[in-house]
């Protein structure tokens, strides 16, 4: 089987080397080359559009940022579900939104390709281990055939249900994971407030039946102020948005995401954007550094309010 995979961001790179270190050899495209050359070689070759990847291959993964992304390089201008084989299989791992997964599934099946959606939950760091979980939404047949190479990138594949439910559980998920990260840092923005030490409230708390497990992971980031990402801030935000705009379209109402969504939106014009998701807590606890904000958001109210004085 030909496989394809466009998308090699902190994600993508590292699924796609795990397939190759299995033994899969990959035709790829990402819109920055350098990105991808890690990846070339007797197992990777590199061509210069969707559209030319999909004519070669069997098989594609996409991994790419948001919707617009998944839909430019499906249907724009060299995209590649014109291309692909009638019964070739996309499997796209974006964390989109379910409704936009139900529109791609129809436009693959217009066209007799076969969708998956499969989004992971996992960080830069599992990926690269091969732990990811997979969530996925797909007819029986179409899982089954992808199952293997899936197992080759992670190590938990569960089939939620058809098409769409993949990115259902993921939007879960991505919702907990940013209100309960946003809830933990206004917690330790108190604590410290009142005059309890960090360390105190990071030795206190993270085992606590109320604490996300996830959230132990983060301690050295926030102790250390070095918020290198495994999952930016910006796509949280993002996911948390999809989440807001999925609950809208389902009639549910979801107060407490819809306040935290916009938190993180100020973080990012604080130029927190590309930082790991759980500097939420340096944007709570006004510990940034002005120079080092306005080196990475000139424009930013708070650069702006220094620089003015």
């Amino acid at each position: 089987m030909k496989i394809g995979f466009i998308g090699l961001g902190i994600m993508g790179s590292r699924m796609a080397a795990n397939l190759q270190k299995q033994g899969h050899s990959l035709v790829v495209f990402n819109r920055t080359r350098a990105k991808a050359e890690p990846l070339l070689g007797p197992c990777g070759t590199f061509s210069d559009s969707p559209a030319k990847v999909a004519d070669q291959v069997d098989l594609l993964f996409t991994m790419l940022a948001h919707p617009d992304a998944v839909e430019q390089a499906a249907l724009g201008a060299n995209g590649f579900l014109n291309y692909l084989r009638p019964n070739a299989l996309w499997v796209d791992c974006s964390s989109v939104n379910p409704s936009f997964s139900k529109k791609m599934a129809v436009a693959a099946a217009a066209r007799q390709i076969r969708f998956v959606d499969a989004p992971v939950t996992g960080s830069a760091t599992v990926a690269a281990e091969g732990r990811l979980v997979f969530w996925v939404g797909a007819e029986d047949a179409d899982l089954e055939a992808t199952r293997p190479l899936l197992l080759c990138m992670g190590n938990r594949v569960v089939h939620v249900g058809g098409h769409g439910m993949g990115t259902s559980m993921k939007m879960v998920i991505n919702l907990l994971m940013g209100d309960a990260m946003a809830a933990f840092a206004e917690g330790m923005a108190l604590g410290e407030g009142l005059g309890i030490s960090r360390k105190i409230l990071f030795d206190s708390l993270l085992g606590m039946p109320a604490i996300a497990p996830f959230l132990a992971s983060k301690r050295e980031k926030i102790e250390s102020g070095n918020y290198e990402p495994e999952f930016p801030l910006r796509w949280m935000q993002k996911d948390m948005h999809l989440a807001s705009v999925s609950a809208y379209e389902s009639g549910v109402a979801m107060p407490l995401t819809n306040a935290a969504k916009e938190l993180y939106r100020l973080a990012m014009r604080e130029g927190d954007a590309a930082e790991d998701f759980s500097a939420i807590y340096d944007y709570l606890t006004n510990n940034h550094d002005l120079a080092t904000i306005e080196q990475k958001s000139p424009n930013s109210a708070k650069a702006q309010l220094h620089q003015a004085n």
